[in-house]
């Protein structure tokens, strides 16, 4: 597990094993709870987008969501860890360490600290939809390519959005999908043949907890 105390900020600790060069993809959220279609997602990127590793960075909460029903940090990040169940994904709680909110100063962070690192920003047609409301969102998509998965039944919400539109003449075809990772931001993707509409939200009862427990 890659997330000591908050007070630990010692770095080899904060992030997962990476070495210049490689190619790996984020995936953020808050994981509450993490599910199959995280794990699926991530597998789907792997390949698509020729990774080398994927980190799942659980945050610590979602600015523009109700956090009232979060599960503890610690809950979510060992959830976590078991659905992942795959040496190419590491599951982290960097954001907590080292004190960010938002996604555009995690990323920025990132790009200082492991400046020979090619990352690629993954999201979900659903959050695409939304990606305008994101705080320095325009930031996000300058400082890294950007991979987004079709989540349906969001497709046509997410890619007639204002985010959508607006970075249109950075859109890459899928087919080139392997190469994004090498290339300058501004620059997306829009990946279909993943279909699965399973999501977190779905997942909980109505009073936060998560059906059936834990995810096993």
């Amino acid at each position: 597990m890659n997330c000591p105390p908050v007070s630990d900020t010692i770095l080899p600790r904060t992030l997962p094993i990476h070495a210049d060069g490689m190619r790996i993809g984020l995936l953020g959220g808050s994981f509450n709870p993490p599910h199959e279609a995280h794990r699926a997602i991530s597998l789907f990127a792997l390949k698509r987008l020729k990774l080398d590793r994927i980190w799942w960075l659980v945050s610590p909460g979602n600015p523009l969501k109700d956090n009232g029903s979060l599960h503890a940090l610690r809950e979510r990040v060992i959830a976590a860890e078991t659905i992942a169940h795959d040496p190419r994904i590491d599951v982290s709680c960097l954001e907590t360490v080292i004190g960010t909110r938002y996604t555009a100063d995690t990323i920025s962070y990132l790009r200082r600290r492991c400046s020979g690192v090619r990352f690629v920003w993954i999201m979900g047609a659903d959050n695409l939809a939304q990606f305008n409301r994101w705080e320095r969102w325009q930031n996000i998509a300058s400082m890294v390519p950007v991979a987004v998965v079709d989540r349906p039944p969001d497709s046509f919400r997410a890619l007639s959005s204002i985010a959508a539109q607006t970075l249109m003449p950075y859109r890459i075809d899928e087919r080139k999908a392997g190469t994004l990772a090498s290339r300058r931001a501004p620059a997306w993707t829009f990946l279909t043949g993943l279909k699965s509409s399973l999501s977190s939200t779905r997942l909980r009862n109505p009073d936060g907890s998560w059906k059936g427990g834990n995810p096993q």
